[in-house]
């Protein structure tokens, strides 16, 4: 699997887990706390949507670091 992959699996297991994992500590500690805030407040509904768009992320930030490395 690339670091894309394995950046937006991580997110999807745990959000910001993937952020982590690309090197961007502030943004996985974002997810980290935003998530669970969100699964709680809504109920469950903006947590799975919190959930993909932290994957996202972290798919798109590792493709951008494949870009800059090479």
């Amino acid at each position: 699997m690339t670091r894309k992959g394995n950046a937006a699996v991580l997110s999807l297991v745990l959000p910001g887990l993937g952020q982590f994992y690309n090197g961007h500590f502030l943004r996985g500690v974002f997810w980290l706390i935003v998530t669970p805030g969100l699964w709680i407040g809504s109920g469950g509904t903006l947590g799975w949507i919190c959930h993909i768009i932290a994957a996202v992320t972290a798919y798109r930030k590792a493709e951008e670091l494949e870009s800059v490395r090479g």
